[in-house]
């Protein structure tokens, strides 16, 4: 149940995010025209694209945690087998889970501070917003972790697992 529920809410932010790419190439696009057709840009146009890249950058760091397709290291976790393979993956999931929850809560509190200030971009978006991406990215990067670290205690491999190897 819970696999499928991540599976798609990270379905439907991959397609939004594929969705706000377009956008930002598209924005790009009449920018470039209208700087050298026209001589006139979209005020706005830097400043979106910036927020849709940081978008992109954060919640698909998650994306890309929940479908374990990050840089990782393993060839020593390959070399282990039995309680040793567990213990280093349980370091390696204890690690992602404080610096994950780390930046989440750091992030929030930031988020939170900057609305409480009523803080604005210069053309008048809520620099919450943006700033929010951080936390949610990190957020679900920490949830997606301590659900993989669930199984791991459970002793089920995640049905994402690559045959040969155990990552969780």
């Amino acid at each position: 149940m819970i696999e499928r529920i991540f599976e798609v809410l990270m379905r439907s932010i991959e397609r939004l995010l594929a969705i706000a790419f377009v956008f930002a190439v598209c924005l790009n696009f009449v920018d470039v025209i209208g700087r050298y057709v026209f001589g006139r840009t979209l005020s706005w146009g830097d400043e979106v694209q910036v927020y849709i890249m940081m978008a992109m950058t954060f919640l698909g760091a998650a994306i890309v945690t929940w479908r374990q397709l990050h840089l990782r290291m393993d060839i020593l976790v390959r070399g282990l087998r039995g309680r040793a393979r567990i213990a280093l993956m349980s370091i390696e999931i204890l690690v992602i889970l404080v610096l994950a929850g780390f930046v989440m809560v750091r992030s929030t509190l930031y988020a939170l501070r900057i609305f409480e200030v009523g803080q604005t971009s210069d053309i008048g978006t809520p620099m919450w917003i943006p700033h929010s991406a951080v936390a949610l990215g990190f957020g679900l990067i920490a949830a997606v972790t301590l659900w993989r670290g669930m199984e791991l205690i459970r002793g089920r491999q995640s049905a994402r697992a690559d045959s040969g190897d155990a990552r969780i």
